[in-house]
């Protein structure tokens, strides 16, 4: 074996696994056992998970045939190597297992069997003990190993530590992750807020936007505990739970008043939310919401999902318009029967030329395609004006009304704005046939 280029060996390991085509940590790790077990010429090398007393093989690589270890063995602690390392029973360098008093008290010596061995323990950063880093030679003991091998087997194991503490903690983070969102799709530990919409020609609500509150521990925004649930493969549980409580106020609510829900658009290609929503909702009185923030990789899937529902009546709308490219996308690949402008374009409006210019712009799309506007975030009575300058009709926002729950949301349904009606000059008036629906 040739031991005189350990630097450049190193170098070598490290750049193999970030390559695009080593990217899990399995792969990583296996890649340095190769590397370390031809380097010092050895026929196993291996890394050992220390799990409830027993030592458990996670990663083989092997030179020879008829490998006597394999992936998932275990065996208890007290009788391997591996522990007598770590507690210092047994040194991590080996010329020869049989020559060592200590080593021929296990009977692995002889069965598998051990003659050099080098072994290093595995600490995480916060000084867990995950196991060990090991390579071994059945057929022959090896006097040429020495303090740069033993140094070398520790720096592969610091690297392969790093790699498997990473996966480990994603996992666990993942695992954590699921069980939250499952226990609060379990336990239906949230409830939904209602927002009023409210027509400002006509002076009254015609919809309510539907909002997840999560009462869950940790304490989250909705957007959270929605992406969470994506992440860990129960976004479409999550979504069709809120909504179906979300529904349950149809019932509530007078004919002429209408419920947005918020929907991932996955959902929708699925076929998820079709076959909610085909179990005897009235389509007419549902809107379905999907926000800039939500990334659509196939508008014709999803065009061709909801042709069906908008049908039967069902609208379809394209939340937080003007906050960002990808709305305009939406809008361009859906035709969606409402835009809402974003908070961020209402939010000072009245006192903001280039706000006016880009949401006049937006309007005057809308009147072209046929889509009504929404305006969203508004908060103050001189943005409700200028909004009902530039032709808005309707709007929502904490001026006009909290989103909140279903009972208090029934006594605002009735509720009318006393503000005085804006009267455009004649410079300002023009055809609202696309907006005032």
């Amino acid at each position: 074996m040739d031991k005189s280029n350990d630097a450049d060996l190193i170098s070598k390991a490290l750049s193999l696994t970030t390559t695009p085509e080593h990217k899990s940590v399995d792969d990583n790790v296996s890649e340095v056992l190769r590397t370390i077990r031809e380097h010092l010429g050895m026929d196993v090398a291996f890394v050992s998970e220390f799990i409830d007393g027993n030592r458990q093989f996670q990663y083989v690589d092997s030179g020879i045939e008829g490998c006597p270890i394999q992936v998932g063995d275990a065996g208890p602690l007290e009788e391997s190597f591996c522990q007598r390392v770590v507690d210092g029973r047994l040194p991590e360098l080996i010329h020869d297992a049989l020559e060592n008093p200590e080593a021929q008290q296990l009977a692995v010596t002889r069965a598998l069997p051990v003659r050099s061995h080098l072994s290093v323990p595995i600490y995480f950063s916060d000084g867990e003990l995950y196991g060990t880093f090991c390579c071994f030679n059945s057929s022959s003991a090896d006097h040429t190993l020495d303090k740069r091998d033993l140094e070398m087997m520790r720096t592969f194991a610091a690297f392969s530590g790093k790699q498997i503490e990473q996966h480990i903690k994603a996992d666990r983070a993942r695992k954590e992750k699921h069980s939250r969102i499952r226990s609060a799709i379990d336990s239906k530990a949230f409830s939904v807020h209602y927002q009023p919409i409210f027509h400002l020609e006509r002076n009254g609500v015609t919809g309510f936007e539907s909002l997840a509150r999560f009462n869950g521990e940790p304490r989250r925004t909705p957007d959270v505990w929605f992406r969470e649930a994506a992440e860990v493969g129960l976004s479409e549980e999550l979504e069709l739970a809120a909504i179906a409580e979300a529904l349950a106020a149809l019932t509530y609510l007078p004919e002429s008043v209408y419920v947005a829900l918020n929907i991932s658009p996955n959902n929708i290609i699925s076929g998820a939310v079709g076959n909610l929503l085909g179990r005897g909702f009235p389509l007419e009185r549902i809107v379905l919401e999907v926000t800039e923030h939500a990334a659509v990789s196939d508008y014709a899937a999803l065009a061709s999902a909801l042709a069906p529902l908008r049908k039967k009546g069902l609208r379809f709308a394209v939340d937080d318009a003007g906050a960002g490219y990808a709305s305009f996308l939406h809008i361009l690949n859906l035709s969606p029967d409402i835009i809402k402008l974003d908070m961020s374009l209402i939010r000072d409006i009245d006192s903001m030329p280039k706000q006016q210019a880009l949401a006049a712009a937006i309007i005057g799309f809308a009147e072209q395609t046929g889509s009504i506007i929404i305006a969203e975030g508004l908060e103050t009575e001189s943005e409700l004006e200028t909004l009902r300058a530039l032709g808005v009709v309707k709007a929502q926002g904490y001026y006009l009304g909290k989103p909140t729950e279903i009972g208090l949301a029934m006594e605002l349904q009735n509720t009318h704005l006393f503000l005085p009606r804006h009267r455009p000059s004649k410079a300002e008036r023009r055809p609202r046939s696309a907006i005032t629906r």
